[in-house]
């Protein structure tokens, strides 16, 4: 079996599907690519058994066939080549791979593609269409507040609740709580999967960026995603995830507004005062303004601020982890948020203050308990 391809476009779609791949597999040929042709396409496969991405293009081939080729050798030898026609010549008895280019020739050994585990399909699914952006902006706003703890599978991956009137994308980690809430993607019926963090961080990497449209379907077991020459494939995670609308509080009656930038800047700079442990900060809201404050004791560090701010209710003081609401302001787009509070020993929520029709975003964050009240 011999073809020619391009050697940037194919490490172009080798590197965007090369993610999938981990350095160690739980069987070895997961270490390779699976290349098939048919009708002068190569169809090129990465796979962990949890994930698949599968890409296509285009090559100068006279007859079909397949081989599975070492993923690391072929994408560092592509990857110092420069532009050029490369030419793969396969042995299929042997499974040796040539690669001919106008530099030289290299030889590697790739393996039998009947060993590379077959992808799943979905059948009996069901399906819904959404726009590029809008898959980004929902990964982007929720991905960061994943948990990290396998004994809590559920919560390591975005839940997605789909109606007919909206799709609702929920992460948490027990800290910190995203809902965003999507107006423009409905479906047929009511469903809910979890996808996993490491099948959205593939999806999030390889979205084109001129706005395009992807398809997903699923049942109980997959999710399947396609979008221009891309698929990815990933086994859902078959848990129950918590019930997150009890855990938003409902009466807040305090309510702050103010500069996002300037919150975020201001939040950046005492933070680095802040505890290397709890990453406490303090907010003490008083009129029209807001006082933030952070202390190490072990360190003798302090730091405060003052920022103006719009109040409405009493004044309220309340400590946060830093690093939870800095990567929430970071990941809203409005120049104002709302900060709702009701007491020091309850949830906040934030709110960006500009919002799009489309799209209903909320924050919550879990209060870390100040040691005394000045």
């Amino acid at each position: 079996m011999k073809f020619i391809v391009s050697s940037s476009s194919l490490l172009k779609q080798l590197s965007g599907i090369n993610g999938v791949i981990t350095s160690n597999p739980v069987v070895p040929i997961l270490e390779n690519f699976l290349f098939e042709i048919n009708d002068g396409i190569l169809t090129v496969t990465a796979s962990d058994l949890q994930t698949s991405m599968i890409t296509e293009l285009e090559v100068e081939a006279k007859e079909s066939g397949s081989i599975a080729v070492p993923a690391k050798i072929l994408l560092e030898t592509l990857r110092n080549l420069p532009e050029q026609p490369v030419t793969f010549s396969i042995d299929e008895e042997t499974y040796s791979i040539e690669l001919s280019s106008d530099n030289g020739r290299y030889k590697l050994a790739g393996e039998n593609a009947t060993d590379f585990p077959k992808v799943p399909t979905v059948s009996d699914g069901y399906s819904v269409n959404m726009s590029t952006g809008v898959l980004g902006a929902a990964i982007n706003n929720t991905i960061f507040a994943t948990s990290n703890d396998e004994l809590r599978p559920a919560m390591t991956g975005v839940y997605l609740n789909l109606s007919e009137t909206n799709t609702t994308f929920v992460a948490t980690d027990g800290h910190r709580l995203v809902r965003y809430r999507r107006v423009d993607i409905a479906a047929d019926t009511d469903n809910t999967i979890i996808i996993p963090r490491k099948a959205l961080n593939l999806l999030k990497a390889s979205l084109p960026a001129e706005n395009s449209n992807v398809t997903l379907e699923f049942n109980p077991a997959n999710a399947f995603f396609k979008f221009d020459n891309v698929k990815l494939i990933c086994r859902l995670i078959d848990e129950r995830f918590p019930d997150y609308e009890n855990v938003i509080p409902a009466d807040n009656n305090n309510l702050m507004t103010i500069d996002r930038s300037e919150f975020l800047g201001s939040l950046r700079r005492i933070s680095i005062y802040a505890n290397k442990t709890t990453h406490q900060v303090r907010l003490k809201i008083t009129g029209s303004e807001l006082q933030i404050s952070a202390e190490d004791l072990d360190f003798s560090n302090e730091a405060n601020e003052r920022l103006l701010c719009e109040h409405e209710g009493e004044d309220i003081e309340i400590g946060f982890n830093a690093k939870f609401l800095v990567e929430m302001l970071s990941n809203i787009d409005s120049d104002h948020v709302v900060l709702q509070l009701s007491a020091p020993n309850r949830a906040g929520l934030i709110l960006p203050k500009d919002k799009n029709d489309n799209e209903d975003i909320l924050m919550l964050v879990m209060p870390v308990m100040l040691s005394n009240y000045v």
